[in-house]
């Protein structure tokens, strides 16, 4: 921290390297699949990240090696973990012993306060259980059922078909949802009474466990705390999410002091500049601006990277991210089920509400098929895994693809019932309901005109990608005001494996600007591995002083300030919003805030409101913004809700009297007048101090969640 006065500079030295790490690791915790990719610290400049196997159950007593693992964790009764051997590579015991040899973080594991978790094994630290088998009393309340069977990846994924009020998805999408308490077992939502649940944070940190478990088995020699890992993110993630995500990572054996946090649009540039090396610069030309379209299974994030010079040479500048996005392949598989169902229901079988749920599997597969993916796999609802690995009968051309539903029906008792799904329907789903051609001065509906509504997550009202891309466009501006028009194009994220997917998005991008439209970067992306080698490659090039996409905040921050005024019953003050950090500012930077003194509550319980904006680059530090004119461009994150100590001390330490302290002391309520300091650290996380104005005592607010 600058002591000195000065209004802006560098933090101290950045000390979030991990000096004695061997690799950089590279994770993309995915909505549908988790991957992990690595570097060797001191490899040559040309290295290529490489992609770790990881060991997973497939089936009942059978592990493979695969290179992604299935963001699905299935939570079964408590009976069911005698009924087969659960051992993984790493545990040398049963799943009811102790498992000693291979523990999650070893005795290099210092996330833990106590210095505990390196003994007790894996399943102690994962799943809460100790060496009689039972639940650990201490366990955090992210498990309804700490001794459930606990099965994450692929074989999660076929038993989703089996029993999907079992299984969770999409876990990662609830971690943006702030209306619900993401530390509590609330998955599967809308699961019988009597189900064992989880909460989003403990679901992500199952998968992550299960990365470092795996990582930790084929390196122990360099575990996986002692390495530096880039773990990605959605770039339309707030603070919170952010949070509740480094959260899951620390819980899993992550290094919290050297993980650092990578958006996944930059992370799929990233992997392009990894495959290219040097040759980018041959590829690109100043002015150019490249826009990183990245449709993953739960979220669409937007991203615009322009190229630009200093000192001769070229840079690569980030210039805007998109707003959050519920909307991903998730979405499209939900509508072909939706779709299929319909079809079912034509031949006279009515599914019941969990059969319908659990189409969607067959229906990604369709999606694969029909529209030109490379995967061809069959399911089946409600029965034992029948996964075509070969692609026998599921070929890239055919006109129909067979779905079937074995008997969990009245109609169906101890029978099945198959449809043929046209591949002309499945097209016009997909490319018409969430590709359309559209205007780009066209814009997304952005609410349901229902009043009510199931409880749930917020996904966007319209499904057109094309439409919130057009609006993204449209609200981003050059220093002159005009709109900033792409020349070039990146794709990432699963659902533009489809070869009729992409080359619709290329089509609405030739609609749009026919005069000069852009071009794909990389037409070969691996669009499955992409953000994981390229969150290895940027932990490289952090490292080393490579090529970097400079990672300015992409937001303007700001902090609520109630008006000062006589007071009205029922009437709340009026609230402002200050902004604290503007646009583009960098990693490693902090700046004091110009403005008024504002009176600070220390002593008693208070709710401190923030909020952020993709759309006001125009904003400054000190902007005071009427939240009653907001227009909706800000966006409010999760508030603090604390009670600020006040130090007794004369303020030789003031470090003390951060939130969350306890050096301090109460002393009454106290109104100190403050003015602010904002600091983005080298990690990218976000820190507003509190500073005294007369005095040296200062108070530090960082975005956290709620525990209520």
């Amino acid at each position: 921290m600058n002591r000195d006065g000065d209004n802006s500079g560098k933090c101290a030295e950045f000390s979030g390297f991990a000096t004695s790490a061997k690799y950089v690791v590279g994770v993309d915790l995915g909505t549908s699949n988790c991957e992990l990719a690595y570097l060797p610290v001191d490899g040559a400049n040309d290295d290529e990240p490489r992609v770790l196997e990881i060991p997973q159950f497939v089936a009942t007593s059978t592990i493979e090696r695969r290179d992604k693992l299935p963001s699905a964790l299935y939570v079964g009764p408590e009976e069911e973990r005698g009924l087969a051997d659960w051992r993984l590579p790493w545990n040398e015991t049963s799943l009811d012993g102790d498992a000693e040899a291979n523990e999650v973080g070893g005795d290099n594991d210092k996330s833990d306060k106590d210095g505990k978790n390196g003994k007790g094994g894996f399943f102690r630290k994962i799943f809460g259980i100790g060496s009689s088998g039972k639940a650990d009393a201490a366990r955090p309340s992210g498990t309804s059922n700490p001794n459930a069977l606990y099965l994450v990846g692929e074989i999660a994924l076929r038993r989703a078909a089996e029993t999907p009020e079992r299984t969770v998805v999409s876990a990662k999408s609830w971690l943006t949802h702030s209306r619900v308490d993401r530390r509590e077992p609330i998955l599967p939502w809308g699961a019988p009474d009597g189900t064992s649940r989880v909460s989003p944070v403990e679901a992500s940190r199952r998968y992550l466990a299960h990365l470092v478990a795996a990582w930790n088995d084929a390196f122990p020699d360099a575990p996986m705390f002692e390495q530096q890992v880039v773990l990605t993110v959605p770039a339309s993630f707030d603070e919170s999410a952010r949070e509740l995500t480094r959260e899951a990572a620390v819980g899993a054996g992550f290094n919290p002091e050297t993980l650092i946090f990578l958006e996944e649009p930059s992370a799929a540039a990233y992997a392009w500049l990894a495959q290219k090396g040097n040759a980018w610069r041959k590829e690109l030309a100043v002015g150019d601006v490249a826009l990183v379209c990245d449709v993953g299974g739960g979220t669409t994030d937007l991203s615009l990277i322009r190229v630009e010079e200093e000192d001769g040479d070229l840079v690569l500048n980030r210039l805007a991210v998109g707003n959050r996005l519920l909307l991903g392949g998730d979405n499209v598989d939900l509508a072909l089920a939706h779709r299929a169902a319909a079809l079912f229901a034509e031949k006279g079988t009515k599914l019941n509400p969990w059969q319908a749920g659990s189409l969607w599997r067959q229906c990604r597969d369709a999606k694969e098929t029909l529209l030109g993916g490379s995967v061809a796999r069959i399911g089946e609802v409600g029965g034992n895994s029948a996964n075509d690995e070969s692609g026998e009968n599921a070929q890239d051309g055919e006109e129909t693809y067979k779905i079937t539903a074995l008997g969990r029906s009245s109609q169906l008792v101890g029978g099945s019932v198959s449809v043929d799904f046209p591949k002309a329907e499945a097209t016009a789903i997909v490319l018409d309901g969430f590709f359309p051609i559209c205007s780009l001065d066209d814009r997304p509906k952005r609410r349901s005109a229902a009043g009510l509504r199931e409880a749930g997550l917020p996904f966007e009202a319209d499904a057109a990608v094309t439409r919130h891309v057009a609006a993204f466009l449209n609200s981003r501006t050059d220093d002159d005001g005009a709109p900033i028009r792409p020349t070039r194009y990146l794709l990432n994220g699963g659902v533009f494996k489809s070869k009729a997917i992409a080359e619709r998005f290329e089509e609405q991008l030739r609609a749009w600007f026919p005069d000069a439209p852009p071009t794909n970067l990389n037409p070969d992306a691996d669009l499955d591995r992409a953000v994981a080698r390229g969150a290895a490659f940027y932990g490289l090039a952090k490292r080393r002083g490579g090529i970097r996409i400079r990672g300015a905040s992409a937001r303007s921050y700001y902090i609520g300030i109630e008006s000062a005024g006589l007071a009205i019953p029922g009437v709340p003050r009026p609230m402002k919003a200050l902004c604290v950090a503007p646009v583009g500012m960098e990693e490693g930077t902090e700046l004091a805030v110009p403005s008024d003194e504002f009176e600070l509550v220390v002593g008693e319980p208070a709710v401190f409101r923030f909020f952020g904006s993709t759309t006001r680059p125009q904003d400054r530090p000190g902007t005071l913004l009427d939240l009653a004119e907001d227009d909706g461009e800000l966006l409010e994150t999760d508030p603090i809700e604390t009670a600020l100590e006040a130090p007794e001390s004369d303020g030789e330490n003031a470090e003390n009297g951060e939130v969350g302290g306890t050096n301090g002391g109460f002393g009454g309520v106290e109104y100190v007048a403050t003015r602010f300091r904002t600091v983005v650290t080298e990690l990218g996380a976000l820190e507003i101090w509190c500073e005294e104005v007369d005095g040296p005592r200062r108070w530090k607010l960082e975005f956290s969640v709620r525990e209520d």
